[in-house]
């Protein structure tokens, strides 16, 4: 099994859904160590807050761009 890395908030969006997806796979697994398992969903659950951070953070900045570009446009 993975150990676990750094804290999630270092990682972006992609290597976080990487890791989750390779987290899934491990949860799924029927010889999963019951010793891990706490820490492999807690894990997981890191990881579905920084990818629900990063598409918020996402979000906003798309509709601040659009904002902006909505002013410019009505300037003209």
């Amino acid at each position: 099994m993975t150990d676990l890395p750094n804290p999630a908030r270092t990682i972006g969006y992609a290597e976080a859904m990487a890791e989750l997806d390779a987290l899934l796979v491990e949860l799924d697994a029927p010889d999963l160590d019951i010793d891990q398992l706490a820490d492999r969903v807690a894990r997981a659950a890191e990881l579905v807050a920084v990818c629900r951070s990063r598409i918020d953070e996402a979000r906003m900045r798309v509709t601040e761009i659009v904002a902006d570009l909505d002013e410019m446009t009505s300037e003209d």
